[in-house]
């Protein structure tokens, strides 16, 4: 993996994003931000899960106000979502919020910009400028308030960037000019606490697009395949668009965007950031597939395990196998492992057998080793 870049540091309701920090996982409410008992609960849940920052849409004045509730309520950062309406950036300010998001592509009169910009200044909120393909200005329009509607505005006509002809202006340049429009604003202003995405469905835009800005700005990038899609599809979709970009050693925070609970989106992001060693805190799952080999529904005790696991935030690898005869060799680097037998399973630490338990018994002896490992792991060196 590729040294991570260096981008500037700033922070969100305490939580570091860029320069050194680990990259964070963030999700967002699809609760009704008005209701701020269900919203409130569910911050509460993806916290729960691991999620480290929240962000809620701002649909209108009533949302804004209702974030002033919100966020007292809550344990981590909230990102106030905001689209169309510079108003609804300021009130979201006055409630509390620890982050703004704004879209160039739909606030895109500069004086607007600018009052947004002095009061979180002001308040040292830091702002995420959050470039969208589906909500990109005109082409030629950027920064202008009147254009034309989205599908007379050219957009859907410009090229893929590895489609386009030498000197052809492309998606990835129209997304770019976008998101350095608005950096300029903020940048004359003095205003530096600032977060940057460029999100598009289409995985190769999108990855192209955040390389590009990489190369041109110092501050954090905010990484997402937006509309990624259902838990299934949309979480392999992110994980290669994600993954490639942070293997590279580009990005800050990530969402992962799913039709689903926001808590599927924290596991998934979490997942991506472990597959890649950037994070090394809670359990890993290590699972055979299954085979005719095997004595026991290993799809249902593995995602029993992984349920048991939840809690767990101790660093270590558990392995569940459904072989008893390569199940301690296949997973040998593991700190704990089951290999499920018929009737029985064997526990083993490390590779090595620990005991044989009976099959009834072998979900409570498996957490009693997790639990040692987890003590182990926790003492300090020469204890």
């Amino acid at each position: 993996m590729n040294k991570r870049r260096v981008s500037k540091q700033i922070e969100v309701g305490g939580v570091k994003v860029g320069g050194d920090a680990p990259v964070t996982v963030q999700s967002m409410t699809k609760t009704d931000t008005r209701d701020v008992d269900a919203t409130a609960r569910q911050v509460r849940e993806m916290e729960e899960a691991g999620c480290e920052i929240a962000r809620c849409a701002v649909p209108d004045m009533e949302a804004a106000l209702a974030l002033a509730d919100i966020t007292r309520r809550s344990n981590i950062p909230i990102v106030a979502d905001i689209h169309f309406h510079y108003q609804l950036a300021l009130q979201a300010l006055q409630s509390g919020v620890d982050c703004l998001r704004l879209n160039p592509g739909n606030i895109r009169d500069r004086g607007k910009v600018e009052t947004v910009v002095r009061e979180a200044k002001a308040r040292q909120v830091p702002i995420r400028i959050g470039v969208n393909f589906g909500s990109l200005p005109p082409v030629g329009a950027i920064g202008m308030t009147r254009g034309m509607l989205r599908h007379q505005d050219g957009v859907n006509k410009l090229p893929k960037a590895g489609e386009a002809e030498q000197g052809q202006y492309t998606i990835v340049d129209h997304m770019v000019e976008t998101g350095l429009w608005e950096i300029g604003i903020l940048e004359a202003l003095d205003f530096d606490l600032i977060k940057i995405s460029l999100k598009a469905f289409d995985v190769d835009t999108t990855v192209e697009a955040y390389r590009r800005m990489a190369r041109l700005v110092p501050y954090p990038l905010h990484l997402g395949i937006t509309e990624a899609g259902t838990a299934r599809a949309g979480s392999i979709r992110s994980a290669i668009g994600l993954g490639a970009l942070l293997y590279e050693g580009i990005g800050d925070t990530i969402r992962v965007s799913l039709s689903d609970d926001p808590r599927e989106e924290v596991y998934a992001g979490l997942e991506i950031l472990k597959s890649l060693e950037l994070r090394k805190d809670g359990a890993t799952l290590v699972a055979c597939p299954s085979c005719g080999r095997a004595d026991v529904d290993v799809r249902k005790l593995a995602n029993t395990v992984d349920d048991l696991l939840s809690k767990v935030k101790t660093p270590i690898k558990v392995a569940v196998m459904g072989c008893e005869v390569n199940g301690p060799g296949e997973a040998k680097d593991a700190d704990v492992g089951i290999a499920a037998g018929a009737g029985r399973a064997i526990i083993f630490r490390k590779g090595q057998k620990a005991r044989i338990v009976a099959e009834a018994d072998m979900l409570s002896a498996l957490m009693e080793e997790v639990h040692k490992a987890e003590s182990e792991v926790s003492e300090p060196a020469g204890v």
